[in-house]
């Protein structure tokens, strides 16, 4: 269990064999916007997970598919607390590689709000 006070990003909180990226592509629910795809699913651990799917093929060399999950892992555990216990799996679409941080944060702070909001019941 993660520490509760703490805005982390540590181990227990991605995603990382095959298994459990292919479990929320069979069964999780798709959330998406213009810059990002999202697939989440109920966890049961008490606390959210990430995953990230950022490709060559939509985002181009490794500097802008590291800066992208960079911004993704810092929105992310800034939201950590405010997430329900789901997991999730963030890919980048297209537009992303070539869009300035404020609209990505702007358009990842949307995106948490409705995996709050959608997933509350979880």
């Amino acid at each position: 269990m993660p520490p509760t006070n703490r805005l982390r990003l540590g181990a227990e909180l991605r995603l990382r064999s095959k298994l459990q990226f292919d479990a929320l592509y069979a069964s999780g629910k798709r959330i998406d916007d213009r810059f990002f795809g999202l697939r989440v699913r109920p966890n049961g651990l008490g606390f959210p997970r990430i995953g990230l799917a950022v490709a060559v093929k939509t985002a181009g060399n490794a500097v802008k598919r590291n800066r992208l999950r960079r911004l993704i892992r810092e929105t992310f555990r800034l939201v950590q607390h405010e997430l329900p216990a789901v997991d999730i799996v963030v890919a980048a679409k297209f537009p992303a590689a070539e869009a300035p941080a404020t609209t990505l944060r702007a358009s990842l702070a949307t995106l948490w709000q409705r995996v709050a909001r959608t997933c509350a019941s979880s």
